[in-house]
């Protein structure tokens, strides 16, 4: 979503990385810039003002001008403002005492609905709770029998459909029934509308007054852009919200709305919906954010998707491999299945630190077909050929290019990509882990290294045994050297 962004922003800082030295027509000229970027990605006005005025103030300090690193400390100033915007910090949902209520409030058509199923699912998975979802839109055509379907498919708990009940009646229902079944928390779902109106409004309130929720989340669909922030501002007005879900975070929105809604609404941006599938749903976090849209990559987020997808079992057995300076295609495979749990590589890039404006470009060029090759050759390998790739001779290689349909040259790029991997694997053992933890220092700020290293402690030191050491694709000297995954057009763009 912030891409185009990005990219802005990644050029006015590319050119006052060039210069020895700022002048105050520098900064100036830079802010010029930054105030169009902004307003491009359709960020509310009164928002880029106070932006622009607040770095512009600390970017014309004498300490900033005369700094060694004038171009890194505008890129701090900014990406403080960033965050400052943003929310400052991450905004945890609330839980009362059981039951409690979470009412989800919005227009119809931002994904309400299935906002619901996936909220319920997050936290039965990552909090462990008991959750009950019931239906109080009684207007659209199924509305009810879509929250039944999708409680089905995320395995939680639906309150039974009662044909001609009122919303209010429907809600204190589910309340009574969670509090005999031993809920802890039940997730009302009111009916929306096409636009804001008096009685949708007036519906809300009253539910809202009767169950006295926790939490009143607004569902609001980031590719409407100004549009979703003015229907905050209307159900912040009216009915008081306690926070925002964005949805279609994953779509071509330029961005403005989740960066102007904390600013318009004061209310937080609590959680963001960056995908279809159900697990498609991620706490929203400033600081994380502003990294991704200054290109310093989000490692933290990448740890915690490694902890969360990454089998300890696994990863023991590979470490002690990895010890020996052994890979074989069976680790290789391994290897393909971590990354397709963890989003694939092109959602992987993006986290990773120092590309900057060339991981947009990496992650438009990432070629998952190519991974899906690779599978198909080596599943179509014996398990003695996968354990001692050195048997892959001439016969052998047809046999395997036959059985996955691709070709021996295929075959022998991987085996090519096999052996660059090795050689890395043999380079790390010679280093040792506390180069390697340096090398990592080099990457990432004192904040995010504590972070990781709180991590690690927390969940039996997963990334010390090192789950990305064998990531495909990886080449000698560059992780993206020798790699089919990233495939470039070398042809000139009409």
């Amino acid at each position: 979503m912030f891409d185009s962004l990005g990219d802005k922003l990644g050029k006015v800082f590319g050119k006052l990385r060039g210069k020895g030295g700022l002048s105050e027509s520098d900064v100036a000229e830079a802010m010029r810039e930054i105030r169009v970027a902004l307003l491009e990605a359709d960020v509310a006005l009164p928002v880029v003002k106070d932006f622009i005025d607040s770095v512009k103030e600390k970017a014309v300090g004498a300490d900033v001008i005369k700094s060694v690193t004038p171009g890194q400390q505008i890129v701090k100033i900014v990406n403080d403002a960033l965050v400052e915007m943003l929310g400052s910090t991450t905004q945890e949902l609330t839980f009362g005492p059981a039951p409690s209520a979470y009412l989800m409030v919005g227009l119809q058509g931002s994904g309400k609905t299935t906002t619901t199923a996936k909220i319920a699912k997050f936290l039965t998975e990552k909090q462990r709770k008991k959750v009950l979802m019931a239906s109080l839109d009684v207007y659209r055509p199924a509305a009810q029998e879509q929250l039944a379907l999708l409680g089905t498919q995320t395995e939680v708990a639906t309150l039974p459909i009662v044909v001609g009940e009122k919303p209010l009646a429907i809600a204190k229902r589910a309340m009574d029934m969670a509090r005999k079944e031993g809920f802890d928390l039940v997730i009302l779902d009111t009916a929306g509308r096409v636009t804001v109106d008096e009685d949708m409004m007036n519906e809300v309130a009253e539910i809202q007054k009767a169950m006295n929720p926790v939490e009143t989340l607004l569902v609001a669909d980031a590719m409407t852009g100004q549009d979703a922030v003015n229907t905050a501002k209307a159900f912040n007005d009216r009915v008081g919200v306690t926070g925002i879900v964005l949805t279609r975070v994953d779509g071509d929105a330029r961005g403005g709305a989740a960066l102007s809604m904390k600013a318009v609404t004061g209310k937080p941006v609590k959680l963001i919906g960056v995908g279809e599938k159900w697990t498609a749903l991620e706490q929203f976090h400033p600081d994380r954010i502003a990294s991704r849209i200054l290109g310093m990559g989000d490692v933290v987020s990448l740890v915690e998707k490694a902890i969360e997808n990454i089998d300890q079992g696994d990863a023991e057995k590979m470490a002690a491999k990895f010890a020996k300076g052994e890979f074989d295609f069976n680790d290789l495979l391994s290897q393909m299945n971590q990354m397709k749990k963890m989003g694939g590589v092109g959602s992987l890039v993006k986290m990773l630190p120092g590309l900057g404006a060339m991981a947009s470009q990496l992650e438009g060029k990432v070629d998952d077909k190519v991974m899906k090759r690779q599978e198909a050759m080596i599943l179509s390998m014996t398990k003695e050929e996968r354990a001692k790739p050195i048997l892959l001779n001439a016969s052998r290689k047809r046999r395997i290019a036959e059985g996955s349909g691709t070709s021996v040259q295929d075959i022998n790029k991987l085996y090519k990509q096999l052996q660059d991997m090795q050689t890395v694997m043999k380079r790390m053992k010679k280093m040792g882990m506390g180069k390697m933890m340096g090398m990592m220092q080099g990457l990432m700020g004192e904040k995010d290294q504590s972070i990781i290293a709180e991590q690690m402690q927390q969940n039996g030191d997963v990334l010390g045994k090192n789950p990305f050491g064998g990531m495909p694709g990886a080449g000698s000297t560059n992780p993206f050297n020798n790699n089919p995954l990233f495939k470039f057009n070398t042809k000139k763009e009409k």
